[in-house]
């Protein structure tokens, strides 16, 4: 089991955290809470405000009330616990703290913070410490607020967790080997000066230091590292940057992509490269046409430092799918409820889906589906029949759009005739014509109105019932794809 402090710290600078705000910063700086460094200390060290310390500190609180800092996360995710770092500050370190976290868009001012969720509850702490705790929440997250009581002195806020990116904003092309995006680090030949998980970092290397270094090799061979794509795909740019590397930049590189990550499973993109130092290059029309992958092998001949690694390409059908998935199932619960009733307009089989999550894949989430669906009662299919257009109705949502495409070129007596038909229908049933239109012409789907539209009332609702089904599938599929 992977401890959580090994995983990503998705607040610190390195990826591409910020502080946005504190009550009271005035004895040093909030910045100083998501630094990359180690706090240190420096004896008789003051400022015009008082003793310099490498942390944030508020001043005594005289009032009711406590200090508190909202931090943006660099990389948006799922927390799975924090350090609350109070090194040095030893009486006038806070006496207790909690965290909450909250889910916005990436440009959110203060104020639009809301709905925030208590993930560490107020908890004493101690000085000069490295304060760790657990966090058990499955919920992705993009800010987190320190509240301290009174007031006092925190050196670093380490947020520990899993990506979980928002892929409907990436665009079709992505870095398959970014951090934010998932992307994390399976094995590597050696990490002596630096680990290769910087190379998937946000933003450019900030020093030598922010890169993959290795020792010098004084025998055969040469180093790699093995890296699991943020999703599975097909790669169309590699950029190898060497910055900040001048005297032990690697000769050469290459790159191997496998769909299993097994020894014989590794097809060559990029033949063995030349390198430069303290440079970025990008190689397009060297790369080799290979199958869809999820793991990928950079070798660098014979050793040194890389400061960044991206593999620009985009998503297989099937990465797509699992991607969207993953972000679904970490959904905060207003945004899946909204995600759910997007595929089915019944508020029971909605809630049905939010209970059975996490989805392991497309076939236990379909599963569910179907039987949270057969499941309902009659009130909850008439809710969701209420939610789509009339055959033939102009509607709102883009996916109604879609399937009922085939009926808009329809002649125009037979548009007229699924009219009149209509309002047969819901005046005999009470409720409006529910086909599944995908694939549909105007002609077969009239002729599909004709006789259903002779049933009997307990009759017809099943079949309705069946219809919705199917088109509840067919979105959610387009919900995963998109």
């Amino acid at each position: 089991m992977t401890l959580f402090t090994e995983m990503l710290d998705l607040a610190g600078e390195r990826a591409g955290g910020s502080v946005l705000a504190a009550s009271d910063d005035f004895f040093a700086e909030k910045e100083n809470l998501i630094k990359a460094a180690d706090p240190v200390f420096v004896a008789g060290k003051y400022t015009d405000r008082g003793k310099w310390m490498d942390g944030w500190e508020s001043r005594r609180k005289r009032t009711p009330g406590h200090d508190w800092a909202v931090i943006r996360l660099g990389i948006a995710g799922v927390i799975h616990g924090v350090v609350l770092d109070t090194r040095y500050f030893t009486g006038n370190y806070p006496e207790q703290a909690s965290l909450e976290a909250c889910t916005a868009s990436g440009g959110a001012r203060l104020e639009d913070l809301t709905d925030w969720i208590e993930l560490v509850p107020k908890s004493p702490l101690r000085g000069d410490t490295q304060n760790q705790v657990q966090v058990a929440h499955s919920q992705r997250f993009t800010h987190v607020r320190l509240n301290i009581f009174p007031d006092g002195g925190v050196a670093r806020l380490r947020i520990h967790g899993e990506p979980s990116p928002d892929w409907r904003s990436l665009g079709a092309e992505v870095d398959l080997a970014a951090a934010a995006c998932g992307a994390s680090i399976v094995d590597s030949s050696d990490r002596h000066y630096g680990h290769p998980r910087n190379i998937l970092m946000p933003g450019p290397g900030r020093d030598m230091g922010d890169g993959w270094e290795t020792r010098r090799r004084r025998g055969p061979g040469h180093d790699w590292v093995i890296l699991r794509l943020a999703a599975e795909g097909s790669i169309a740019r590699v950029e190898v940057d060497t910055s900040h590397f001048k005297g032990n930049f690697p000769d050469q590189c290459s790159l191997e992509v496998s769909a299993t990550g097994q020894e014989d499973s590794w097809s060559e993109v990029l033949g063995k490269s030349k390198l430069q130092a303290h440079t970025r290059h990008v190689f397009e029309r060297e790369l080799a046409s290979v199958p869809a992958a999820r793991f990928a092998r950079f070798h660098i001949y014979p050793d040194g430092g890389v400061s960044r690694l991206r593999l620009f390409g985009r998503m297989s059908e099937q990465g797509r799918l699992e991607a969207n998935l993953a972000a679904l199932n970490v959904a905060p619960l207003k945004q899946a409820v909204a995600e759910f009733l997007r595929c089915c307009g019944s508020a029971a089989w909605a809630a049905a889906m939010i209970a059975g999550r996490p989805f392991a894949d497309w076939n236990s989430l379909e599963t569910l589906a179907r039987s949270a669906w057969k499941r309902g009662k009659r009130e909850d299919w008439l809710e969701a029949f209420a939610a789509h257009p009339r055959i033939g109705e102009q509607g709102r949502s883009k996916w109604a759009r879609e399937e009922q495409s085939g009926v808009a070129g329809g002649k125009a007596e037979t548009l007229g005739e699924l009219e009149k038909l209509n309002l047969q229908y819901l005046e005999k049933f009470g409720y409006i014509f529910i086909v599944c239109a995908t694939g549909k012409g105007p002609e077969e789907i009239l002729d599909n109105l004709r006789r259903r539209v002779k049933n009997h009332p307990e009759e017809e609702v099943l079949n309705a019932a069946e219809e919705q089904r199917q088109i509840t599938r067919l979105r959610l599929k387009k919900l995963l794809s998109e």
